[in-house]
């Protein structure tokens, strides 16, 4: 890694700031990206997403904000199969840094309301934090950690600032924070890119080999910088791709599509799918293609 002086790495950074733009690339009729039963979602809340200024590319998958208003209607819980990522959370009360999580994230829309979030890609936070994530242990992390602002600021630009303009505010603060761009950001980069895509990468021990590493190494890799472990990030993926393609069944003849799902997503042993099903989304894989929710 490249070291420089903090205002040295600061002028450069601000040398080569741009603004992104700033039309939402996604809403709720999109694929989900962990959005549990996305169908009866939209019908509550609106979830929009914009990229960040490209030079956060590296480390910023996304900025996020769901909208609703359930003014006068009963509450919804919208469930989530969490991604191994962590979120920058602002919302009235809970601003945040959020870990990446093993089990499913449900959040109860009441009310009228609007969250704001960040979510930066597997391993793309540590360099904002550079401190290992592993020793959070899934806390929520203060604001001040990792970035010149309070919770407070953050939680009144949500109340005066529109979502375009929210933007703007963050690309700003994280890159007046410089993140270096190191060997193991890329690194990090290519292995989850290559979890995500590649179907066949279903054991520790086949990913280990595919990218030359001791699983040792690589476990520990993952434990610093995403906080969960090889094993996790893989499961984790699998089981949003299979939530994802029962939501596309839609019922009809999804049940017995299910003998050929957990093969197609690499698990040899169908009751060993299910078991990881249940144990991250909440439900068995059959009662959640007929709609029941964990």
């Amino acid at each position: 890694m490249d070291h420089f002086p903090e205002n040295e790495r600061a002028k450069d950074c601000a040398a080569t700031r741009t603004h992104a733009p700033r039309s939402p690339f996604f809403d709720s009729s999109e694929p989900r990206l962990g959005v549990l039963n996305p169908e009866i979602g939209k019908d509550h809340f609106r979830l929009l997403r914009y990229d960040p200024a490209p030079e956060l590319a590296n480390f910023v998958r996304h900025y996020w904000t769901v909208e609703w208003d359930l003014s006068g209607a009963k509450p919804y819980q919208q469930e989530v199969v969490p991604n191994p990522c962590v979120n920058l959370v602002i919302e009235p009360g809970r601003t945040a840094g959020y870990m990446p999580s093993t089990s499913r994230f449900a959040y109860l829309l009441q009310g009228k309301g609007k969250v704001f979030g960040v979510k930066f890609r597997p391993g793309g936070f540590y360099p904002f934090y550079r401190e290992s994530l592993s020793e959070l242990e899934g806390r929520p992390l203060p604001v001040d950690r990792f970035l010149n602002t309070t919770a407070e600021s953050l939680e009144q630009a949500l109340h005066t600032k529109d979502n375009a303009a929210l933007c703007e505010l963050l690309d700003r603060l994280l890159l007046d924070s410089c993140p270096e761009k190191d060997a193991e950001t890329q690194l990090l980069h290519q292995i989850t890119a290559a979890i995500a895509d590649e179907r066949e990468l279903t054991k520790v021990d086949a990913l280990c080999e595919s990218i030359d590493m001791e699983k040792r190494t690589l476990q520990r890799l993952f434990s610093r910088r995403i906080g969960l472990s090889p094993k996790w990030v893989i499961r984790l993926h699998r089981l949003q791709e299979a939530a994802e393609a029962l939501d596309r069944g839609g019922g009809q003849g999804t049940v017995p599509k299910l003998l050929h799902l957990s093969h197609d997503l690499g698990y040899h042993d169908q009751a060993h799918f299910i078991k990881d099903f249940k144990a991250v989304i909440g439900v068995t894989p059959e009662a959640y293609a007929s709609g029941a929710r964990g």
